[in-house]
């Protein structure tokens, strides 16, 4: 319950971000151009919540927290007052309506661009992406890569850490053609080049992971069953276990790390297992009778209450880089530019069928997402939040009919022939992209529905 109470908090406090800053691109913008702003609302239904300026323009926190809108003074969407005229958006010139509709996607940019600023002013760690094992048979493994070699570069990209290796090897999904690793084997300052063949690499899989399909798994160092905190009341308190206990041995059983230990206690529910720890040296036994849960499949499993001690890196596999100001916007503007044009390849290639439709989320992946990043901090959450403004502003500015992309067009359209698409036109082509988002938007949600 409690996880969907954090669930919820944490997706709503997302998307009004997110809306906030889109709308108020809009409503900013819409002023300085002269345009009258009736209301200003972050979310649909009924207001919760609403006040006025001595402007006259409401705003408005409504009840349904899934988007946002600025409703301006339009002669098409009701009678103006003569006196009114040239405050009306569709009596805005061109130039004024595209930068009006394009206020709000870039209001998302500057967001991405301030949240990655923070990041990175707070400083990045990563590790280095060192092979722990190679699948036997594998692209990898006919390519002649081993363990033990860190991937210092893909495509001639630099690759210093986890996550800009996953970067590099997203952007060629669904591509044929050869892709060059550059690899320093272990103990050796001396870098090769190693080439694997794509054919059509990933294009049909859903969830897609680069490095699995290619067949390498990266080092990771061994979690011992090291306990790092002990629950109040729980089954391992009333044991007499302790944080910085390492459980030795279960019934006799040596236990070589995390993993075992856990097995054999979701195995034991409400049976009482020996339990040998190493506590400061001393060997101690102990008697623990895990108690009763069940999983998300319903199956009684049992849970004692500890949590554990994270394991240590290498200091030479540790990635660590600090920002000052200046150098810190600049790769954030850098980090949005690049998630920017990573968004626009991967949306040409699903519809170019290079990469599976089934990639494709909804509401409910992006409330699991936001949830489990709040989780792991708040700089987690933050780089979340950063992809998500980018991915609306992104979507925001295709030339769909009623996107602000479609006003664009239209705008644009004007500016050139000196007159506006007739309103029979955009009738029908507003229909036809209503049809189009809605239909995306389902089958987004139906991707989530199968994830669950």
């Amino acid at each position: 319950m409690l996880d969907l109470l954090q669930t919820i908090i944490v997706t709503v406090l997302t998307l009004a971000i997110l809306v906030a800053v889109h709308e108020f691109g809009h409503f900013w913008v819409a002023r300085r151009c002269g345009v009258k702003v009736l209301r200003f609302s972050v979310g649909f239904g009924k207001p919760l919540l609403s006040w006025s300026d001595k402007s006259g323009t409401e705003y408005v926190v409504a009840g349904i927290p899934l988007g946002g809108y600025v409703k301006m003074l339009d002669e098409r969407e009701g009678e103006v007052p003569e006196e009114l005229l040239d405050q009306a958006f569709n009596r805005a010139s061109p130039p004024r309506r595209i930068a009006i509709a394009a206020a709000g996607p870039f209001a998302n940019f500057a967001l991405a661009i301030v949240v990655y600023w923070c990041i990175f002013l707070n400083g990045v760690n990563g590790v280095a992406p060192v092979i722990g094992s190679v699948e036997l048979g594998s692209l990898a493994d006919r390519a002649g890569l081993q363990a033990g070699a860190e991937i210092t570069a893909v495509d001639g990209v630099e690759t210093p850490t986890w996550e800009s290796l996953q970067m590099q090897l997203l952007e060629r999904i669904g591509e044929s053609g050869d892709l060059t690793m550059t690899v320093k084997p272990a103990g050796s300052s001396l870098v090769t080049t190693k080439t694997l063949r794509l054919d059509g690499w990933m294009q049909e899989v859903a969830d897609p992971n680069p490095l699995r399909e290619l067949g390498i798994q990266l080092y990771v160092p061994k979690v011992l069953p090291k306990i790092q905190n002990v629950m109040p009341d729980s089954a391992a308190q009333k044991a007499g276990l302790q944080a910085g206990d390492l459980v030795l041995s279960v019934d006799g059983v040596e236990m070589p790390d995390w993993d075992s230990w856990v097995n054999i206690v979701r195995a034991s529910p409400e049976q009482p297992l020996s339990v040998v720890v190493d506590r400061d040296g001393r060997q101690l036994p102990l008697t623990l009778t895990p108690a009763r849960t069940l999983d998300d499949s319903g199956v009684a499993i049992g849970f004692v209450g500890v949590g554990v001690e994270p394991p240590s890196w290498p200091e030479e596999m540790e990635r660590k880089v600090a920002y000052g100001p200046i150098a810190a916007l600049v790769a954030a503007a850098d980090k949005t530019w690049k998630m920017s044009a990573f968004t626009l390849e991967s949306i040409k290639k699903m519809i170019t069928g290079m990469l599976s439709p089934k990639n494709l989320s909804g509401p409910i992946t992006i409330a699991k997402v936001a949830s489990s990043s709040a989780q792991y901090g708040f700089f987690a959450w933050m780089s979340f939040l950063g992809l998500l403004s980018i991915s609306l502003a992104v979507l925001n500015l295709l030339p769909i009919p009623i996107l602000d992309g479609g006003h664009i067009i239209y705008a644009s359209i004007e500016w050139v022939i000196g007159k506006p698409v007739t309103e029979q036109i955009q009738l029908w082509a507003n229909q036809l992209g209503l049809a189009l988002v809605v239909c995306v938007m389902v089958f987004a949600l139906y991707n989530d529905v199968l994830r669950l």
